[in-house]
């Protein structure tokens, strides 16, 4: 059984403002730093992207959204790369 310290919304009278803080505070802890690429990565990434465009193959791709001053959660899609626009490079 969850003891009340890890589970605070447990109590049986919780006032609407100490739900949303603790809800909050939860939502925080899921949060993570920016993660720091070097430029070979980027290139080895580039590489692979031209690669799955060019062989038609699905690729699944992180990325990393701010969310709360430096803290953010990452996002994760999948599909397959059709074209990439050289001038944005999207």
């Amino acid at each position: 059984m969850v003891s009340k310290l890890e589970n605070p919304l447990s109590i049986r009278f919780v006032l609407p403002e100490q739900r949303a803080l603790c809800l909050q505070m939860k939502e925080d802890d899921k949060l993570v730093a920016m993660p720091n690429i070097e430029q070979d990565e980027l290139d080895s990434f580039y590489y692979i992207i031209r690669d799955f465009a060019r062989e038609d193959y699905a690729i699944t791709v992180s990325w990393w959204k701010s969310i709360k001053d430096e803290l953010g959660s990452t996002c994760e899609m999948w599909g397959a790369v059709k074209w990439i626009d050289q001038n944005s490079r999207r």
